[in-house]
Parts: structure tokens; C-alpha cells; sequence
């Protein structure tokens, strides 16, 4: 009874931020620069992780990005999968298990909670599922994108494990303190015990949110 109690709780706090769920690029952040052409920059961590954390969350962007947005053909942004979906059935059961192995495998090692787990493995489904479906299906697995997807699930519960760490640390140490806190008054009990704030972090080490860059 209580997991299930912590899943929906879970599951409201998401609901709360889901259109952050996908950005544009996992890696990337787009802007418009002073002579009106468009430019690209890594998008900055969020404040408040562990050097675990922020080891992870990088990796996961990197290799999302060249899975699912390496290349750019007309307007439309696919990586290697798209490549590799290409070959019937065999194509697919590669990209199933490159999804896993490269971007969920390591996501978990963030220690997440295991309905994020489960809807990051749920993604993963429905692109191999569609992929089998030739031509027609390795498109819309480029559209959809799946790994795209779970990396921005994997830093939407990263930000706010960061935020509740430095709302309850405020004086954690190279001004993370003055970031900018989402939810007021924090999260609630159950919510705490599913994003795990200070999780990674060794005994010795401090939040450094402000050398991560601000929260986007």
C-alpha cells in the first residue's frame, strides 16, 4: 500500500512540471544572437546536485542527443537509432537495447524511483514497438524521440532533488543558497522521500549549484 501511495504522490509532482518533460535538445539550448542568427549552447545543470549527479545527468544528455538529434536533414533532427532502425527487426532489437544500456542503464544509478523507471522503459516500448513498422515507424521514432524523453524526465527529478536539497541546506556553500526555490514552502513527505535530496553526495562534499549554472 505504501509504494503505491508514493507512485501516485509521484506521479502528481511531475504532472505539476510536465511541460518541461521535453525540451528541445537534451544537450542543447537554442537562442537568437544580436545579428538574428540562431545559435546553440549546452544547456546548463540544474543548482543543488551531487558530482555524481552532475556526472550522470551529463552523460545521459550526451548520449540522447546523439541517439535521437546527432544529425539534421531538412528540418528534421534524428541520431544513430534512426540509422540503425533502418535494418529490419535487427535495427530495432539494437536500438531497443542501446536505449537501454547507454541512457535508462545509467539513469538509474542516480537512484530514481522505480515508477520513473518504469515510464522511462515505457518510451523505450513504444519506439521499438512503432520501429518495427518499416520506414514508416523509423520516422516516427525520430519524431518521437524516446531517449530525448527520458533524459528530460531524468532532469525534471534531478531539478527538484537539487532544489529540496538547497531549501533544506540554504547556507550549503558557492551561493547555492540563492537559487531560486520552486514549490514555496518545499516538498511534501512522501514526495521528499522519492527525489532524495543530498542523494550522491559524499561526506565531505557541498552543493554547488552556482558552478553548474542557473536553473532553466
Amino acid at each position: 500500500m505504501a509504494t503505491y501511495v508514493l507512485t501516485k504522490a509521484g506521479k502528481k509532482l511531475f504532472a505539476k512540471h510536465i511541460e518541461q518533460y521535453a525540451p528541445e535538445d537534451a544537450m542543447y539550448e537554442f537562442y537568437t544572437d544580436e545579428k538574428g542568427k540562431q545559435k546553440r549552447k549546452k544547456r546548463p545543470l540544474p543548482p543543488g546536485l551531487s558530482p555524481r549527479d552532475k556526472k550522470i545527468l551529463t552523460s545521459v544528455r550526451k548520449r540522447a542527443h546523439y541517439l535521437d538529434k546527432g544529425f539534421n536533414l531538412c528540418g528534421l533532427h534524428f541520431g544513430w537509432t534512426f540509422f540503425i532502425g533502418l535494418i529490419p527487426v535487427v535495427g530495432d532489437v539494437t536500438n531497443a537495447s542501446l536505449n537501454y544500456n547507454l541512457v535508462i542503464r545509467k539513469a538509474r544509478k542516480a537512484d530514481i524511483p522505480s515508477w520513473l523507471l518504469k515510464r522511462m522503459l515505457f518510451n523505450v516500448a513504444v519506439s521499438t514497438g512503432v520501429g518495427f513498422v518499416p520506414v514508416v515507424g523509423d520516422v516516427a521514432v525520430a519524431v518521437y524521440k524516446p531517449n530525448n524523453r527520458n533524459a528530460a524526465l531524468l532532469e525534471e527529478m534531478l531539478r527538484l532533488r537539487g532544489l529540496e536539497y538547497i531549501r533544506l541546506h540554504p547556507d550549503g556553500g558557492d551561493g547555492a543558497g540563492d537559487a531560486p526555490v520552486a514549490g514555496g514552502p518545499g516538498l511534501s513527505e512522501n514526495d521528499i522521500e522519492q527525489v532524495k535530496p543530498g542523494a550522491g553526495f559524499g561526506e565531505e562534499e557541498e552543493v554547488q549549484g552556482s558552478s553548474s549554472g542557473g536553473l532553466r
